[in-house]
Parts: C-alpha cells; structure tokens; sequence
C-alpha cells in the first residue's frame, strides 16, 4: 500500500510452577533467552508516550491498580534498559520485556503480505525464546498470542500506521469510532465469557473480541488503564510536520494471517479516506457503549443507535466505509483492490452466514471449533475448562495449540508460504527503512550504541556518530536500500551517509 504499517503484540507468559510476581523476570528471561544474532540498546529519541496529537501532553498515564502490585518500586530493582532487555534483530524487529510481556515489534512493512508474514514470524522468533530459555531453568514456559489472562488482566496487540499529519486530529478522531466500534465483526479473536463487567451475563456469552471489555474512554494517550477506542498517541518515528503515527490499541491479537491482513488492510484504506478529505460519514451515539454490544451479539444484528438517523447494524455500518473505499480507491494498488474484494465478500458472509468464514476469521473458527465440545459437554462459556481451551487456541507452539492444529488439517486459509515466513525471520522488507535497520543489526552490529525506528546511534574511528531516518519513509527508499546493501564497510556506510543531503528521500 502507500503507506508503512506494522504491529506490537504482548504475548502472555505461563511458567511451570510459578505465578505471576515472577512473570516480570520471567518475560525478561525469554527476551534475553533469544538465540539470533542482536543489537541491545533501543534509542528513545523521540519518544514520549504523554504526548497527545491534540496538542497538550498529560501530566501522568493511568496506571492499572491491579499490575501496580507486580510493578511496586524496589521489587525488581534494574534500570529501564535492563528490564526492558531490547533486542534489535536482524530482520529490523525489536523483542523486548513490556510490563512483564515478552514484546515482538514487527519491522515497517508496505504491503500486508510481508506484515502477516513478518507477524508470523514473530510468533516463531517468540517460541524459539520461549524454548531456550525453558531449557535453561528446565521448565515448562508457554506463549500465547492473545488478550487476556481471564483473571481481569489485558495485554495489548497494537497496530502502527504513518499518516499525514494535516489530517484534521478531531476529524480522525470522529471518523474513526465508528469504524473501530464495528471492525470486530471480522478482526475479533473470539471470546470465552465476559470480563470487567459484574452486571453482564458472562455465562451465556461468546464475544467476537477478546479487547472489547476494556474499553472506557472514545480517545485518550492511556494504553494500560481508562483505555480508549482512539488512542492520540502523537510518536510519528518520522518527520513530525508532515506525519503522524496513528497508534491502534483497540484490536485484537489474531492467529488467522487472513484476518491480520484484512484488519490492516482495511484500517489502511479508511486512512486514506481521510487524507482524501473525508469526514465522519457516520456518529454513534456512545461508541463506548457500542464495541461491548457488537462484541457480545453473535447475530450481528445489534441496533447502534447514531446521531442524525436511524439505528445502523454492525455490518451496516462498515458497509459506509466500504463503499467510500470503492468509490475513491479502487484501482490504485494490488494490496488495495484485494482488501475492497476480500471486505465486501466477508461482510456478505456475515449477512448470510458468518460459519461460512470459519476458514478465515479467528472468532467464526473458535466458535465453531470450542461450540461443539462445550455443547457435547454441557457446559457454560465462562466454565474454567472453556477457558482453557480459548487459550489453547492462542499457543504459539504449533504441537500443542489449537490453531495451529485446525490450520495443519487445511481448516484455515493461508496468505503467506511458509518460506516467506521463514525469510521474515532473518530479512527485513526490502522497501522500507527497516532494510537499513537490519542491515547494521547484521553487519555492523559491535559499533551500534543505540538503535531505533527513525534512527541509529553508532562508533565509527572514534566519533559518535548518529544515522537519521526520519525521513526515509517514502517507497523510493529501496534504492537507497539496493546501494547500502551492497556496501561491506562501515567506512563505506559512513562515506554514503555522508555524501547524502539532509533530505536525501
């Protein structure tokens, strides 16, 4: 697409044997546990998470009361960087400790193809670490690539799209809501019960999201507490007068490549929209209110009650946008043309018949998959035992989850070859700036000081020396990649840096 994208995912961390106040050293041990060639060191230059894109930054983020207790002062005393533990990989990731998660930050990709096939294999990266580090303290340690722990806690998987900046921020906000109050409906990861809410009747409930209970606030920079269904982040990791980075908390963790590309794809093109000019097409009365009902109402036939008209469904509501994209963006790329056939064919399936998408979409496939055990069973969707199967459908080991069992029968359609995944694993994309990333990961990685996204800090004859990125976001930066790659010294990488104006792309 014309845009760079990527995404963050939080893997939840079970130990043999241990509970949670160890699960903080624990994350930080697989992290570290990482059997691939790395950089440590991640360079925060501009990065600041109180920052919002209204244009005032808060004096202090919400903080959980519950994680409070595994985050006290003085129970794991080490600074930032080491309980962070980053890894900057070769293929432009960063894998990092993040409130006693293990963290896979994905590299920029520009078509969804290589984002699926780089999140998967993050998941592989992950369970490598995973292994290792299980081998070293000779205890079971298991991943799983989902949202919630059903003890109240919830883990984020966000997304990350560069956009202009000129897009009026109450304009994005507006036009937004709706489109994440509804995209559940084909990008929710399944639910067992309801959590968070002591009035719901979470024995009788599967919901389409794994994230939708969280929510309270339409928009806000919190991300651990008092979470919004818009987060106003404002960390562009790039030149901040002409872009912004729109910070997507609101999605769940998906093990369907299909639905990781069609979540991106068609949050991609409702971005374009806005840079195109367009406004909210739509407003919800209480969008709050709305992302628990459309969760929780397997039918999809929930009324949402809007401002200035009728109540809208779901899917009627997600057909607005669509019919914006097919009017405005058809035809500009093959990533976009693919996302319009695939959204439009899903949301017609929905209409119809949503067990149709059981081979696609991860919460039709784990309905389908636990509703025939739990009513053969008896049992309540809330039972402990249920529970435990809808995390077995998020275990990244593919020997024991269950996700990985219905897509080795040829239950789930694929997007990727496992080759592709394979190659993800060591290589960056070759049409962004995390080529470079890579590339001083690989070669040049005893002189890195610091590295991040918009950025390198290096050691070269003596001199600090710092390799700014900021500007290399646009998609003629894979000639700039081409040149680089072929260079075998640092002497050579200084020399090209150096020969290049300030705004060389």
């Amino acid at each position: 697409m014309t845009r760079l994208f990527g995404i963050e995912t939080e893997y939840g961390i079970v130990v043999e044997g241990l509970g949670a106040n160890d699960w903080i050293a624990e994350s930080i041990a697989v992290v570290r546990a990482h059997p691939g060639k790395a950089v440590s060191g991640w360079n925060y230059r501009g990065e600041d998470p109180r920052k919002d894109m209204r244009g005032f930054t808060v004096h202090a983020l919400s903080t959980n009361p519950d994680d409070a207790q595994f985050d006290t002062p003085g129970t794991h005393p080490m600074s930032r960087e080491e309980e962070r533990s980053d890894r900057v990989l070769t293929n432009g990731a960063r894998w990092y400790n993040d409130h006693g998660h293990p963290e896979y930050a994905t590299p920029e990709c520009r078509s969804v193809r290589d984002l699926v096939a780089h999140d998967k294999a993050g998941e592989r990266i992950a369970l490598a670490s995973a292994k290792k580090r299980a081998e070293q303290r000779g205890l079971d340690v298991t991943l799983y690539k989902n949202n919630t722990d059903f003890h109240g806690a919830s883990y984020g998987t966000h997304e990350g799209y560069l956009m202009k900046r000129d897009v009026p921020t109450e304009t994005l906000i507006q036009t937004l809501l709706p489109f994440f109050t509804t995209r559940q409906i084909y990008a929710g990861a399944g639910k067992c019960g309801i959590e968070n809410d002591g009035s719901a009747p979470s024995a009788t409930t599967f919901q389409l999201s794994q994230r939708a209970d969280y929510f309270s606030v339409e928009a806000s920079v919190d991300t651990l507490h008092n979470r919004p269904l818009v987060n106003t982040r404002d960390e562009p990791h790039a030149a901040p007068r002409k872009y912004r980075r729109l910070h997507v908390i609101c999605g769940d963790a998906n093990m369907s490549e299909y639905t990781t590309a069609l979540k991106v794809g068609t949050t991609s093109l409702v971005l374009s929209l806005l840079e195109e000019g367009l406004t909210a097409p739509v407003k919800l009365v209480d969008p709050v209110r709305a992302v628990k009902k459309v969760s929780r109402d397997r039918t999809l036939k929930t009324p949402l009650e809007r401002q200035g008209g009728p109540a809208l469904t779901p899917i009627e509501v997600q057909r607005i946008y669509l019919d914006e994209a097919e009017k405005r963006l058809r035809g500009r790329d093959e990533d976009t043309d693919w996302t319009l056939n695939e959204w439009r064919i899903v949301l017609d399936a929905l209409e119809t018949d949503p067990l149709q998408l059981a081979d696609r979409l991860d919460w039709v496939a784990k309905f389908q998959l636990l509703n025939a055990f739990r009513e053969e069973e008896g049992l309540q969707w809330n039972d402990s035992y249920m529970q435990s199967l809808d995390l077995a459908y998020h275990n990244i080991d593919p020997e024991q989850g269950l996700y990985y069992g219905l897509e080795q029968s040829g239950e789930m359609r694929r997007l990727v070859s496992d080759a592709h995944v394979q190659a993800a694993m060591a290589c960056p994309p070759a049409d962004t700036r995390a080529f470079l990333r890579g590339l001083f990961v690989e070669k040049f990685g005893g002189a890195v000081r610091s590295i991040g996204w918009n950025g390198v800090a290096f050691k070269h004859n003596g001199s600090d020396l710092l390799f700014d990125m900021n500007t290399l976001v646009e998609e003629n930066v894979q000639v700039l990649n081409e040149e680089f790659g072929s260079l075998e010294t640092l002497d050579a990488v200084v020399a090209a840096i150096q020969s290049r104006p300030s705004d060389w792309v």
